[in-house]
């Protein structure tokens, strides 16, 4: 099949959290605990982690400090999964911003929300040719080997004993299967790899060491690369555990030869791992392309389930309401198993089969707020008016919802972009995260239903860098709206 391309993940670059957050995103971990049963926090009867457990693999999610704060994601995170990644937090931008200064607290809230949940815990990532803080990205190439050995020592020994693994080296490969252009390669050529494998082995001697990209889950040139690298460090004895697979698909292109490239590396004694998983389509979703995302689901769970050496699957932030997607492929989403809502979709059900569950007998987690189920989309339609009121570098925006359909919904969720520079401060009416971006707008208890030609207004402040125009392309669960 044609090869997909794909832009190096940069998004998750958006999704940071403010430094301002700390404090209650570290309470959010402690509430978000309380949620689920006492003595079964991770341990939900039929979620995706107990039945990956009983195959004997694990099913995992991402989440970022932000992401703590949001009470039905953590809800769905804590309950449904097995395995957690930091999506930006253990980033060296993050980590340390300036040489030598490092900050592991973003890291840590992440990890104490894993722990709370007694999940396993992948670290993400030492070293990465993105999001390098500037003085790294300008460092004379003389002092890069050990400016690099001195992050990992100090990152990987920070998190000593608490990791199932650690993405030690990151998309190190352009699409052709030469190694990127970037500081590391430069200093050392290709002898990087093994330089950092080794010195993270002998920071965190119990966490397994992975080599992780994306665009290598079928066979290419990139792949080969990839296998050639694996082969070449087993061969010289340098510590490498796994690779991992990010799988960043597109529904309907998941492609065939996954199954033979996991065995060819699997054969050489690594672990295999689906590490960053989504299946993004063309918005809104329809019946027919969630039919397929159920397929494409259940297709790489059966596959990692064949593999003798695969060892779990992650999915890329938790639900489409959260997802990176959006940022970077504008008009694309709607890639994950949940929706704006954190309601499952046909791929939850689809992977819940896969695992040996029952579809018809579903065990999704509960939503914290007594917010109606959302309908199906059949029968719906809408329209939205929305009208900035801008100032200097401030505006607030009221948006009004019609229900243009010829049933009632019964619990809604608005999706919409903010245009570029626009960072939302506050809401009425509605809790809306994230708050830039592709944004999702969910009822509250009281303003749930709209009946039939009713309406409902929420609105929202937001500060701007020079951009004040009214926010665009909004789609009431998941069905596109007109202008009214």
């Amino acid at each position: 099949m044609p090869v997909r391309t794909f832009r190096t993940p940069h998004p998750r670059r958006s999704r940071r959290a403010l430094g301002a957050l700390a404090a209650s995103a570290t309470a959010a971990v402690v509430a978000a605990a309380t949620l689920l049963p006492a003595g079964q926090a991770g341990a939900v009867a039929g979620s995706l982690r107990t039945l990956a457990e009983a195959k004997g693999v694990y099913f995992g999610t991402a989440i970022g400090q932000g992401d703590l704060n949001n009470a039905a994601l953590t809800t769905v995170a804590g309950a449904q999964f097995g395995m957690l990644t930091p999506t930006n937090e253990m980033k060296w931008e993050t980590v340390e911003p300036s040489p030598g200064g490092f900050d592991f607290g973003p890291g840590d809230r992440i990890v104490a929300f894993g722990q709370a949940h007694a999940m396993k815990l992948r670290g993400h990532t030492l070293v990465w040719h993105s999001q390098l803080p500037a003085w790294m990205n300008n460092l004379p190439g003389s002092q890069v080997q050990a400016a690099m050995r001195n992050h990992i020592i100090a990152t990987a020994g920070h998190y000593k004993g608490k990791l199932y693994s650690w993405d030690v080296v990151n998309e190190p490969f352009n699409e052709n299967g030469t190694f990127r252009d970037d500081p590391f390669h430069r200093a050392m050529g290709s002898g990087y790899v093994a330089d950092a494998l080794r010195t993270a082995k002998a920071a965190d001697p119990g966490a397994k060491l992975y080599l992780n990209d994306y665009n290598i889950e079928g066979l290419n040139a990139k792949s080969d690369a990839m296998y050639d690298l694996a082969k070449s460090l087993r061969s010289q004895g340098v510590p490498l555990d796994g690779v991992g697979f990010q799988a960043h698909f597109v529904v309907g292109q998941v492609p065939s030869s996954l199954k033979a490239n996991l065995e060819r590396f699997t054969a050489l004694g690594l672990e295999v791992a689906i590490t960053e998983l989504d299946d993004r389509m063309q918005l809104p979703p329809d019946s027919g392309k969630l039919a397929q995302q159920a397929r494409d689901y259940a297709s790489v769970v059966t596959t990692c389930l064949a593999v003798r050496g695969c060892v779990g699957l992650t999915q890329w932030d938790v639900g489409d309401a959260d997802s990176w997607i959006p940022g970077t492929f504008p008009g694309e989403g709607a890639g994950t198993m949940y929706d704006n809502a954190y309601q499952p979709k046909p791929a939850y059900h689809a992977s819940v089969d896969a695992l040996g569950g029952s579809a018809s007998n579903p065990s999704p987690s509960p939503t914290p707020t007594p917010t109606p189920t959302p309908n199906p989309t059949d029968g719906v339609a809408c329209a939205v008016t929305a009208e900035p009121n801008a100032w200097n570098t401030g505006l607030t925006e009221n948006v009004t919802v019609t229900n243009s359909g010829s049933r009632a919904v019964n619990g809604w969720a608005l999706s919409f972009t903010l245009p570029a520079g626009q960072t939302i401060t506050g809401a009425w009416n509605a809790a809306v995260v994230p708050a830039a971006g592709r944004v999702t707008a969910r009822s509250l208890g009281y303003n749930g239903t709209i009946a039939p030609g009713g309406s409902v207004s929420f609105g929202f402040q937001a500060s701007h860098t020079g951009n004040a125009g009214p926010a665009g392309q909004f789609s009431l669960n998941g069905v596109a709206c007109s202008a009214a």
